[in-house]
């Protein structure tokens, strides 16, 4: 056979096959050019809102803190909002310190397919990228519809789990994408620079970590920097630069539906939103031993044991009964229990450094046991149940089958989402300042963005517990 040693092959000759991300860049191309359908919109708005909630609880956070000063002194000077601090930055520095803000305490958004949390790194991509395209509220909701769409579907695909952070870059390009109006081409090479390019998150991701789970980190998922590669993957492309186009068409890491088809019932629609600044892991089993502190009326110094039977999910997370961090606290189910035992939900919302140091607290963790259901990890992750059981004495005290609050199948309101924005910013917002982002995000609703935009470029938070100490509300 005849050979031309002359010749090279071009990228489509050494990977024929790169169906999924050319299916995945048809999807931004049609559906950028519409405007999102209602039930997705309004799932849009909750979710800015939400975020937002999260960012402004989070803008003091130490690691939160670290990101702003690294962009401050690495990224280009630019008119793009950090919110809620009062400075600007470059559309990757401001969108990387917002994505940081507003996954710092965990109350950031959740989708049960992907396993992960979308709108961390979808959101502030979205709103930095519109500053650059003066972009209108509706391509703004349109692209971030979007970004949840391709983030989850191929979270959801993975054949292994992984952290937002290895899937995230995907959703930040399809959102970029969307509002920059990037040809489909450079699309394609852009999608597959950014799943190349990821964050690995092995160590976080590991199927057995035992007893060397990693220590709570400022890292967590790797969102934040997962937002910088996608940016920078659909910048290099556009800039020329290739990917492998075939990375989601390897059946041993990917499989995807059969009749998969993006956007006929979109993922936005499904996400959940967390009332206690802790991984979803720790939800079903609080709200199981809330049920049963407010229905029997329990104090914690008269329990003698707890017991939580979840799914393998909640049992591969850190578990920690001594934390030395914030975030050794939000993945300890034991020590979320035995705080909130101590002092109330209202401690895990915001989730502040007194935890830390709370009287008890590693006592009464030492006295949570965490055991396998085999029923309940049969329905996950498409469900994440608990059942607690408290001994106080003699008494033994079940609670029922739960599952977390804030789940789309029984979604919060937006009176529900109004009283979590309230609860979550009072260590850093005045009530004046809560009030202004309300309405604008109101207002936002009604087709006016103008308010909330100026609400986030001018708006300057606190350091936490000191501007309104410690009124609690009702959530």
């Amino acid at each position: 056979m005849y050979t031309n040693k002359n010749h090279q092959p071009n990228v489509a000759e050494l990977n024929p096959r790169h169906d999924m991300v050319g299916r995945i860049a048809s999807y931004v191309d049609m559906a950028r050019g519409e405007r999102a359908a209602e039930p997705g919109r309004q799932a849009a708005f909750r979710a800015v809102f939400d975020l937002l909630g999260a960012a402004a609880a989070g803008i003091a956070e130490p690691g939160t803190v670290a990101i702003r000063s690294t962009v401050r002194n690495s990224m280009p000077a630019g008119t793009v909002s950090i919110w809620f601090s009062g400075a600007s930055s470059s559309v990757i520095g401001a969108a990387w310190a917002n994505s940081a803000a507003a996954s710092a305490l965990d109350l950031d958004d959740g989708h049960r397919l992907a396993r992960g949390h979308p709108g961390a790194a979808v959101i502030p991509t979205a709103f930095a990228i519109a500053t650059e395209t003066d972009s209108t509220l509706e391509d703004i909701i349109s692209a971030i519809v979007i970004g949840y769409e391709v983030g989850v579907t191929i979270g959801a695909a993975r054949t292994t789990y992984g952290n937002t952070g290895t899937w995230s870059s995907y959703a930040v390009v399809a959102t970029a994408a969307a509002l920059r109006r990037t040809p489909h081409a450079v699309l394609e090479h852009a999608l597959a620079i950014a799943g190349q390019s990821a964050p690995n998150q092995l160590f976080a991701s590991a199927a057995d970590l035992g007893a060397n789970a990693p220590e709570g980190s400022a890292v967590k998922e790797g969102i934040p920097w997962s937002v910088v590669t996608g940016l920078v993957s659909l910048d290099l492309a556009e800039a020329g630069h290739t990917g492998p186009r075939n990375i989601l068409d390897s059946p041993p890491h990917y499989r995807f539906p059969d009749e998969l088809v993006l956007g006929s019932s979109p993922h936005i629609c499904n996400t959940y939103f967390k009332l206690y600044a802790c991984c979803r892991h720790v939800h079903a089993p609080l709200d199981g031993m809330l049920q049963l502190v407010d229905h029997h009326g329990i104090n914690a110094d008269e329990i003698d044991a707890i017991n939580v039977e979840t799914t393998s999910g909640a049992l591969r997370i850190a578990n920690r009964v001594h934390p030395t961090n914030l975030i050794d606290v939000q993945y300890s189910i034991p020590y979320c229990l035995a705080l909130t035992a101590i002092v109330g939900p209202q401690a895990l919302l915001p989730l502040t450094a007194e935890a830390l140091t709370q009287d008890g607290a590693t006592a009464l963790a030492r006295k949570v046991k965490l055991s396998l259901s085999p029923e309940f990890d049969a329905r996950f992750p498409a469900e994440t149940l608990a059942r607690v059981t408290i001994a106080c004495g003699d008494q033994r005290l079940t609670s029922d089958v739960v599952t977390p609050r804030g789940e789309a199948t029984n979604p919060l309101s937006w009176a529900d989402l109004e009283a979590k924005f309230k609860a979550a910013t009072r260590m850093v917002a005045t009530e004046a300042q809560q009030n202004q982002v309300l309405s604008a995000m109101n207002e936002a609703r009604a087709g006016n963005l103008t308010a909330l935009t100026a609400s986030l470029a001018g708006m300057s938070l606190g350091s936490p517990g000191q501007v309104r100490g410690e009124v609690m509300y009702e959530v």
